[in-house]
């Protein structure tokens, strides 16, 4: 166990090429590119940034990730958790109860999310700064 916790640390402190890697998200057939696709979707990143906070119901996760429809919400928990990112716990109980937490990939993933997300809310001053610019020498469209 030690052993492997170190191998672990070792690869994960080793700078790694693409060519190192088993797979690519670049290469058009490669399945980590649908991953990357559901973690980084219009829907998956929010859901696993509000799930990071802990295990919520359906109806928790849908208001917390304002603007997102049930259908929605619905695919993509299911193809978060067919992925190994979320997992699904329903209750035996009337009315059923649904909860979902993130698994320990699904915290790993979330991490690395919630440091994108930090970022870009920080430097949103900047971002709407460039957009003005950006408008001002194009026209806004």
């Amino acid at each position: 166990m030690v052993s492997d916790v170190r191998e672990y640390a070792w690869v994960m402190s080793t700078p790694q090429t693409q060519d190192d890697l088993p797979y690519s998200v670049f290469a058009r057939a490669c399945p980590s590119r649908g991953t990357l696709e559901h973690v980084t979707g219009r829907w998956g990143g929010l859901a696993l940034g509000a799930l990071y906070e802990g295990s919520l119901r359906f109806n928790e996760l849908r208001r917390r990730v304002d603007g997102v429809s049930e259908k929605m919400l619905s695919q993509t928990l299911q193809a978060l958790e067919r992925d190994g990112l979320v997992h699904r716990e329903a209750q035996p109980t009337n009315p059923p109860r649904v909860d979902y937490e993130l698994t320990a990939l699904g915290r790993e993933v979330a991490e690395r999310l919630l440091s994108l997300i930090h970022c870009v809310e920080g430097r949103m001053g900047d971002v709407l700064a460039a957009r003005e610019r950006y408008d001002a020498t194009r026209g806004a469209r």
